[in-house]
């Protein structure tokens, strides 16, 4: 991309022009500057970095590194910790502190990260050494896991492998710490401990065909094939580049290839990092066709299957690209981990073709679920960010909750300066998001203070200090979102003459001198962006930020998570749908009936679209600002001659759905990672899979669930099945004892249906502490399923 322009040599004019007569404003090979090279000033990004450095200092590295140590055959020197970190996940998180402590000695030149992450390294390091083939990792039973894996015995499951749970995508938290270590924090014995790991998985796989390399792969693996191709990248070896192809998909990658949207039911953080994965090696070996796949699928996930805050998935699953209801009905919206990894794939695309649009969904992601995910008082991270009108948002404990969005989330926040400003190779500078900080480009002798209060301010300035004068660009990013003017640019007070559209880089061209001024508008105004299927739902946005509306604070049971399972879930009761206030969006321009609150800055009513009167006066604010409570994103739309029957069948919907709710004590949706994992799923020979966009869970063996049920409440279990099943025969065990025989002979036809289970209290006096147990068990060449879904109702 080329932007040119003119300079007219008038001497009384106050224009300046953005490139000479007869030049343009060239861009070289953009690349990243290193984190250590940006510090962020005072405002809402820097204050959550600093909200997330108090989080993670509070933890006990040695409870974090006592699966490590445990698994070396180490004298532990603290119990490891709870919830996620001890039910076979355990290791996973200190690869993430790893990583934050590593992008905080970058990003803050905090000496206290440096001094813990260096503790972590030289404790590991005494475990690599102890274990004396390289290895080193937290998994419990690992060590003979791995060994069976290197015979060629693999059991892979979506979510486990050898009977462990998704062991590659917790060691992948490990591989990535290390990598980030030696990278971000200068640790060398990092280095050398990645290269011994990633040498002993070479080992490990030396002997397994393709074949079994790609069953192995079935399981979650988070981006492996990523962190291997890096490693290539550090040191040229090419084995390391082969041992990253060899961990890429290919159930994956090949419909990407081919331009084919697979992914429909498929656990969304499952697919996305192995797609980091394929840029990553599509970049280092020059792989156009592994490019587009990737490209492919980042079209395919931000443009269909994205909602307007930039996350993705229900339940943590991709659903239908033409049905969003899932995104409205659920307490289980977007998954914070997706939208870390989303990003992180933008970023390199765009490095890759200097796209702006992969910038246009960085910001909106960053500002709207990235920023809103901590807590701006106590640091907590979110995990799920409901769509629902009328839910809220659940936020993790300190030393008690360890989730992957916990993990995740400390990395988020201490890399705020990763793309604020890019380079390139013809020492120009490149202004990518409005965010209050220094860039400081030692070896060119430049320094770049952006002072600026935006958002909530509708402009930003650049002070320009060079050690010696000096020609070049500085490119200003012209945001979609400023497409009513044109961008207004200003050096030293006076206006710079120039054009750029929206999705491309304002070009300013001059002889800089030390104190040199650039000054920016960035007029906002606000709009409304519908639900991607068409459904009758809008959220509003002013420039970047999503609005939202402050929607009670009633029943936030669980705001701040214990270590419960499942305690990631906002768990509260939902309000019904015919209470939440819709928008009368087809009758009035939005952007004359949305007003500024005076003396309340990015602060809006929009009393004349609320619907009904007890809602008129709710004000509207950016969605980073707006914590415990429940709030409005999406507003169902409506005129007033709908109005009235819209609310009729959403209230029948809905009666039902919360009646259901109201009455499960438990349940379980089959075949779907997270659920399963929290209610202990066990089970041999067992599959699943997705028929008409449902999960299901089939065995030739057997599997089983602990539900939930510390009072004793439970009635009936109701089970789901899918109509056209026939032959199946299979024994529903509860509490080891036989509550029924199932004979699935295909009579129901093409649709699921609900078969209720009464409870003898024979069985239910047997349960084990607060669970049931309950065991789907097939027949001697048979089949147990497949089961769709179950639940343990009062």
């Amino acid at each position: 991309m080329k932007i040119i322009s003119k300079l007219l040599p008038l001497a009384l004019t106050l224009l300046l022009f953005s490139a000479c007569e007869k030049e343009k404003a060239e861009q070289g090979n953009i690349q990243p500057f290193h984190l250590s090279q940006v510090r962020l000033l005072d405002g809402p990004f820097a204050h959550a970095a600093s909200m997330n450095e108090a989080y993670v200092m509070v933890h006990d590295l040695d409870r974090l590194l006592a699966p490590f140590l445990i698994d070396a055959g180490l004298e532990p020197k603290a119990p490891r910790y709870g919830n996620w970190e001890n039910i076979g996940l355990d290791g996973h998180t200190a690869g993430h502190f790893l990583t934050s402590f590593s992008l905080m000695v970058a990003s803050t030149g905090n000496e206290e990260a440096l001094k813990r992450l260096n503790y972590m390294i030289d404790e590991l390091e005494r475990c690599q050494i102890a274990n004396g083939d390289g290895y080193v990792g937290g998994i419990p039973g690992g060590r003979e896991m791995w060994k069976e894996i290197a015979n060629g015995h693999i059991n892979a499951g979506n979510f486990s492998l050898n009977g462990k749970w998704v062991p590659w995508y917790n060691i992948h938290k490990l591989y990535a710490g290390l990598r980030d270590a030696y990278l971000l924090a200068g640790n060398e014995k990092a280095f050398d401990m990645l290269i011994a790991l990633t040498d002993w998985c070479i080992e490990l796989v030396a002997n397994l065909s393709a074949e079994q390399i790609q069953e192995m792969l079935v399981s979650e693996h988070g981006g492996v094939n990523e962190v291997f191709a890096d490693v290539y990248d550090i040191t040229g070896d090419e084995k390391y580049l082969k041992l990253a192809r060899q961990f890429s998909h290919h159930l994956i990658l090949d419909p990407l290839l081919v331009k084919e949207d697979r992914l429909t039911g498929l656990h969304a953080n499952t697919q996305i990092p192995k797609v980091v994965g394929f840029m990553r090696i599509a970049e280092l070996a020059d792989d156009k066709e592994w490019k587009e796949a990737s490209d492919f699928f980042w079209n395919t996930v931000v443009n269909n299957r994205s909602v307007v805050i930039g996350g993705n998935s229900t339940y943590e699953h991709f659903h239908q690209i033409d049905d969003f209801s899932s995104m409205i009905e659920s307490r289980q919206g977007p998954e914070t981990c997706n939208t870390y990894n989303m990003m992180k794939l933008s970023q390199m695309l765009y490095f890759s073709s200097h796209d702006l649009k992969y910038l246009d969904y960085y910001e909106r992601a960053l500002y709207n679920h990235i920023l809103p995910s901590i807590h701006p008082e106590h640091g907590g991270l979110v995990y799920f960010t409901s769509m629902r009108p009328r839910h809220y948002r659940v936020y993790s404990n300190p030393e008690e909750t360890f989730w992957c969005c916990v993990g995740s989330g400390i990395e988020n926040h201490a890399k705020y300066g990763e793309l604020i400003y890019a380079r390139d190779d013809l020492n120009n500078v490149y202004v990518n998001l409005f965010i209050p900080s220094v860039l400081n480009w030692e070896e060119n002798g430049l320094k770049i203070t952006q002072e600026t209060a935006f958002p909530e301010t509708e402009s930003s300035k650049f002070i320009v200090n060079v050690d010696n004068s000096s020609r070049f660009t500085v490119f200003l990013r012209h945001p979609n979102w400023i497409d009513k003017s044109d961008l207004q640019v200003k050096v030293n007070g006076r206006n710079v003459r120039g054009k750029s559209n929206p999705g491309e880089y304002f070009a300013v061209t001059r002889q800089w001198k030390d104190g040199d001024v650039i000054e920016i508008s960035l007029p906002m105004y606000t709009y409304g962006e519908e639900m991607p299927d068409g459904s009758p739902y809008m959220a509003l946005l002013h420039g970047p930020l999503v609005l939202t509306g402050h929607a009670g604070t009633e029943d936030l049971i669980g705001l701040i998570a214990d270590d419960s399972r499942m305690g990631h879930v906002a768990h509260g009761p939902l309000v019904s749908r015919e209470d939440a206030p819709v928008l009368l969006a087809g009758e009035f321009n939005l952007e004359d009936k949305v007003r500024p609150v005076p003396g309340k800055p990015l602060t809006f009513s929009a009393s004349d679209l609320i619907f009904p009167d007890e809602f008129r006066d709710m004000e509207l604010m950016p969605f980073y600002m707006l914590h415990d409570a429940r709030y409005m994103v999406y507003w169902q739309t409506s005129t007033r001659e709908e109005l009235e029957s819209i609310r009729q069948e959403l209230q029948e919907r809905e009666r039902e759905m919360l009646e259901l709710e109201a009455s499960t004590l438990d349940a379980v949706e089959t075949g779907q990672q997270q659920p399963e994992s929290e209610r202990n799923f066990k089970g041999e020979r067992t599959e699943t899979g997705v028929h008409q966009n449902r999960h299901w869970r089939h065995a030739h063996g057997w599997f089983s669930y602990e539900l939930s049920d510390p009072e004793n409440q439970a009635s009936t279990l109701r089970v789901t099945y899918f109509g056209g099943d026939a032959g199946r025969n299979f024994d529903i065990l509860m509490n080891g004892e036989l509550l029924t025989t199932v004979n699935l002979d295909g009579s129901q036809g093409d649709r699921f249906f609900d078969v209720n289970y009464e409870i003898p209290q024979s069985i239910k006096s047997k349960k084990s502490g607060n669970y049931h147990e309950v065991r789907f068990q097939a027949h001697e060449n048979s089949i147990a399923g497949g089961v769709f879904y179950v639940r343990l109702l009062k």
